[in-house]
């Protein structure tokens, strides 16, 4: 296989890795996370034991993958951004029988420092803004800003923001869309 894998980082026994991933300085992969192909973990990454990432992910510095999160193929996940996996911890109170999962689906980009709040879905496609506060389910190649977040546009699956319309063209690759208020279609 190859994986390149910092002498600095930790990756338990048991933890699947797929072939060409990248494992960069004082990153811990748990035991229990499966890991696809080609994928790059920053420094500072910790990816927990109940964790399923895809192929061709990107994780950049400082983040957290917790248990009952999924990461399909081609997810971008921004520096600094953060997982949750708990509606409401406290210290003295033990709840990891009640971690929510998360999805992100294919695609999907998360800016840096935003939060994603476990039980949610995001949607093939979407982007998740900088600093943005994720709290409830994101439609496929929604544009998500603020906190909360809210819709302020549709994202094209190369990473340009939509034209405002019924059925448009993405400017920069030309795949087209059709489009309603809860929903993106690629056409």
């Amino acid at each position: 296989m190859d994986i390149d894998i910092h002498p600095s980082a930790i990756v338990d026994l048991g933890a699947q890795v797929g072939n060409g991933t990248r494992i960069w300085h004082w990153t811990h992969i748990c035991a229990g996370a499966v890991i696809g192909d080609n994928c790059s973990f920053g420094q500072n990454v910790f990816v927990g034991n109940q964790v399923n990432i895809g192929d061709n992910v990107r994780v950049q510095n400082n983040v957290s993958v917790y248990d009952g999160v999924t990461l399909e193929d081609d997810v971008f996940c921004g520096p600094s951004m953060v997982f949750t996996n708990v509606v409401n911890p406290r210290a003295h109170v033990s709840r990891k029988h009640e971690y929510k999962p998360t999805l992100v689906r294919r695609g999907a980009s998360i800016g840096a420092n935003a939060t994603v709040i476990c039980g949610v879905t995001i949607g093939e496609y979407a982007f998740i803004g900088a600093g943005a506060v994720v709290t409830r389910d994101v439609p496929a190649h929604a544009l998500i800003v603020g906190a909360p977040g809210r819709r302020i546009g549709w994202m094209c699956r190369c990473g340009e923001r939509l034209p405002k319309g019924t059925e448009v063209a993405c400017a920069a690759c030309g795949d087209g869309y059709r489009l309603a208020d809860c929903a993106c279609e690629r056409i």
